[in-house]
């Protein structure tokens, strides 16, 4: 990833990186950006075109990214207090009790953060947008979260 980010657009247009981009994006969305560039006639205009679209995929990388780290973070912050609202009302938690309640809790935020979809969204591209203007946090957020 750190690879992708730094390199110029230049060398973007090389096979090596299309190939490193192609497996962190979604296959559907990348071929219907192939079928575009194929549209494009050939010369420098097409190699403007590739160059918008290796940095169209990495920016749906990097949301897709944001958006499962988002949406993670969510479900556990759910998880984390509905089970500190059990523990502190009835003092203490049961094995079973505690793997039913966590594949319950699991399947409610896996629901709430459906409902709030859109809005996670808006979220990540708000936050993806901000990212582009600080490459440590971005670099520490992609690569180790």
């Amino acid at each position: 990833m750190v690879e992708l980010e730094t390199a110029s657009s230049t060398d973007l247009s090389e096979a090596k990186y299309a190939k490193k981009i192609l497996q962190l994006s979604d296959l559907h969305y990348t071929k219907n950006i192939f079928h575009e560039i194929e549209s494009v006639p050939s010369g420098a205009e097409r190699v403007i075109e590739k160059r918008a679209v290796i940095k169209a995929l990495l920016f749906s990388t990097w949301l897709q990214r944001l958006y499962f780290i988002i949406r993670s973070a969510l479900m556990s912050v759910l998880a984390m207090a509905v089970t500190f609202l059990y523990v502190s009302f009835f003092g203490e938690i049961g094995v079973v009790l505690a793997v039913g309640m966590g594949v319950l809790i699991f399947i409610v935020g896996l629901i709430v953060t459906r409902l709030f979809d859109t809005q996670i969204v808006q979220v990540t591209k708000y936050i993806v947008s901000h990212l582009a203007n600080h490459k440590k946090i971005r670099e520490f957020i992609m690569n180790h979260l």
